[in-house]
């Protein structure tokens, strides 16, 4: 069974680049590494993108991370045509840092809707400049309501951080699971939750996602739309900046 790869960004969000060295590359031109700060695609959070920088200072510009055979191996797909690493070579991987902390932001949006609207969500996806949040409801909601109470959240400064659970911990308390359709991944030990407030005062819910480290970091949102996906579904739309006028 191939190694996992060590995931450097579960203890540190904000890291954009590390050494590595390559363990394998695949016949489709997928490359996996000892270790790398990219975020491989999961739970509605896209992968990263960047590049690799080899000795001779060229680089392998990346498409995408995605997880390989297990949850615990990271693939790095080369854009197509780029030339491959050597198994054993020695890279320094780079993120694509302004798309990346795009995503932490709206990632932590999504959560902070979550704490406004508190219905099971029952499906989610993160972009780089608009991300949907589905929940099942039946009830009307006014959508300029709801952005000012999001707003109101980041206008707070809540701190954000991690807290470790173990899988005990999950089973024995089921009901911090927000989603419910997609259950947090089981089996490595622990499970991580991100916490938001002091104390977790405002929100605690499993999540494997990259996050910013205070609410202040989302910046201005709003929900540009809410729409009717049947009869118990409401799909919200959340945006940067301002409702236009």
């Amino acid at each position: 069974m191939p190694d996992a790869t060590k995931p450097l960004f579960r203890d540190d969000f904000y890291l954009s680049t590390c050494e590595a060295v390559v363990t394998a590359v695949h016949a489709d031109g997928g490359v996996e590494l000892d270790q790398t700060c990219f975020y491989a695609t999961s739970g509605g959070q896209p992968g990263d993108t960047g590049f690799f920088e080899r000795a001779d200072g060229s680089r392998i510009p990346l498409a995408m991370a995605v997880t390989g055979a297990t949850k615990e191996i990271i693939v790095h797909r080369p854009e197509e045509g780029a030339p491959l690493p050597a198994v054993g070579e020695t890279l320094v991987v780079h993120i694509d840092w302004p798309r990346r902390y795009r995503l932490m932001r709206m990632h932590t949006a999504c959560h902070l809707l979550s704490v406004v609207c508190p219905y099971p969500i029952t499906g989610a996806a993160v972009g780089e400049e608009e991300s949907r949040v589905d929940f099942d409801m039946t009830e009307t909601i006014n959508r300029d309501a709801v952005t000012a109470a999001l707003m109101t959240l980041v206008a707070e400064n809540h701190p954000i951080y991690v807290q470790w659970i173990t899988d005990a911990d999950l089973a024995a308390n089921p009901g911090i699971v927000k989603s419910k359709n997609v259950r947090p991944p089981v089996g490595l030990g622990r499970v991580s939750l991100v916490c938001i407030g002091e104390n977790a005062a405002i929100d605690s819910q499993p999540c494997g996602g990259t996050h910013v480290s205070e609410t202040q970091e989302v910046g201005a949102i709003h929900i540009s739309k809410i729409e009717k996906k049947g009869k118990e579904n409401r799909r919200f739309r959340i945006r940067f900046g301002t409702p236009a006028a």
